[in-house]
């Protein structure tokens, strides 16, 4: 129903026509600047004129979009590991959040620069929450770009990526495993006693550990792994089968070329 009446509205189309401004016509009217902008869009189509669609409302998807494909790798990581997707009632459109820890900064600050290179038209912005901060960009198409979105947990579901998805994985491999080691892995330092000479001596050695609930992400972990030739093996801790480890030297060699501690 048109609350505003014919009247009103051919009034406002006469002055958008003359090349009035959307805020200036809304303000005198007292129309919605939404409903001026959408009067003024239906206006132009039937006239047959060209319509330009904000770079903001474009899907790499739907709308054959330019896609960073090396930052959408790192995203995609980091999204499995500690990324959501939400749609509150009282929002236009959905939000996907990495929620990552207050102590690692830089990570928070790689996280931000992904988003804003995978979505360059959205505004990004970061939220806080108890000893983390929020990383989150608003965009309509987000279920389009991660398809892994669904009901519940992640480790309650299916979790496999969807061939155009693996096709970027296969090609940037290194920012899949940095952003999935960002979000649920770590980097430490590990310690062991030989006895040499007669005498005990303590040796340390750097290890990589990813921990994730879920079969299916912890196995597109060790496939890209695999395709890395990195050596990995699978590591109980405290009676958690969830975990994969990482310690022979040459790989954590290459862990450290392309991923390195956390920061």
């Amino acid at each position: 129903m048109n609350t505003h009446g014919t009247e009103v509205r051919q009034k406002v189309l006469t002055l958008l026509r003359d090349g009035a401004k959307n805020t200036d016509v809304a303000r005198r009217f007292g129309v919605p600047p939404g409903t001026v902008s959408y009067w003024k869009h239906v206006d132009r189509v039937k006239r047959g004129e060209p319509v330009t669609v904000r770079p903001s409302l474009l899907c790499p998807r739907c709308d054959d979009r330019d896609l960073d494909q090396a930052s959408y790798s790192y995203l995609l990581g980091l999204y499995l590991g500690d990324g959501h997707i939400s749609h509150y009632a009282k929002h236009k459109v959905p939000s996907l959040m990495i929620t990552l820890d207050d102590t690692w900064p830089g990570i928070q600050d790689s996280a931000e620069h992904a988003l804003r290179t995978v979505f360059p038209h959205n505004n990004t912005c970061r939220v806080r929450s108890k000893g983390a901060h929020n990383i989150k960009v608003y965009f309509k198409h987000l279920t389009c770009l991660f398809p892994q979105h669904g009901p519940g947990k992640k480790h309650e579901r299916l979790i496999a990526l969807e061939s155009w998805q693996q096709e970027i994985v296969d090609a940037h491999p290194w920012d899949f495993v940095r952003g999935l080691i960002h979000s649920d892995g770590c980097r430490i330092t590990n310690w062991t006693t030989r006895v040499v000479g007669g005498e005990r001596k303590r040796y340390e050695y750097p290890r990589y550990f990813f921990t994730n609930v879920s079969d299916d992400i912890r196995q597109l972990f060790t496939d890209t792994l695999d395709g890395l030739g990195i050596g990995w093996t699978h590591c109980t801790r405290h009676g958690n089968p969830y975990n994969i480890s990482v310690a022979k030297k040459a790989s954590v060699a290459l862990l450290d070329a392309h991923v390195g501690p956390k920061y």
